[in-house]
């Protein structure tokens, strides 16, 4: 029988509060940014391993604080003039590192958003002193910035991400499913979209349910190919 085609159309992915899922994990984090009125020095700097949910979390406080959300490799290319005293997040800040532009751009924006009484919220995997910063200035701003750390997902959160990814897709689920890929898949959010992904493509390519027979024999395919 041919090869059924397949197309791997994007789920919708919401980022609003009520879509982020609050465990031991991430709550200190979640608290910390809702208390933005009392950051010092009206910044601070949300850390975490990839796919931890730092990105959501940012867009969590975007939502409520009216504030506007840049990418760090777009800093360059925009007028950081316009965001005297906005409210700001700026994603992966850390990728600014050895970009002597990049670096320039982030410095020159943190001064302007605190100076006129805007907030800033800065994503990163880890803190400052690890990001390889040239530019002295830049690293001694975001240095004295508070930080809140989102740790790598517990089980009940990752299963309630799995809950969640399979449902955008529109997969229906048992919950032996949810329990053995919690158990097997890596410890981040990032692993949990991945495999929801997989056995989306595989399900529809072999025109099977998402069983947990059926991921079983998945997680054995791929892990026999890598």
């Amino acid at each position: 029988m041919p090869k059924q085609l397949t197309f791997d159309l994007p789920a919708i992915e919401n980022r609003t509060r009520g879509d982020f899922f609050v465990s031991p994990a991430n709550a200190l984090a979640l608290e910390t940014v809702d208390n933005w009125a009392q950051w010092p020095g009206n910044k601070l700097i949300l850390t975490g391993p990839m796919g931890a949910g730092k990105t959501h979390l940012g867009h969590v406080w975007a939502e409520s604080a009216g504030a506007t959300i840049i990418k760090a490799t777009d800093l360059a290319g925009i007028d950081a003039g316009q965001f005297a005293g906005a409210n700001t997040v700026v994603e992966d800040a850390d990728q600014v590192a050895q970009n002597s532009g990049l670096e320039t751009a982030l410095f020159h924006l943190h001064n302007i958003v605190l100076a006129e009484g805007g907030h800033l919220l800065l994503t990163a995997r880890t803190p400052p002193r690890d990001w390889g910063l040239n530019l002295p200035d830049l690293l001694s701003r975001v240095s004295a910035a508070a930080i809140a750390r989102i740790d790598p997902p517990d089980d009940a959160l990752l299963a309630m991400v799995l809950v969640k990814l399979f449902a955008d897709r529109q997969i229906a689920i048992t919950p032996p499913l949810i329990s053995y890929l919690v158990r097997r898949i890596d410890r981040s959010l990032a692993a949990a979209a991945e495999i929801v992904i997989r056995l989306d493509q595989a399900a529809l390519a072999q025109q099977r349910a998402v069983s947990r027979s059926f991921a079983a024999e998945v997680l054995e395919t791929h892990q026999r190919e890598t």
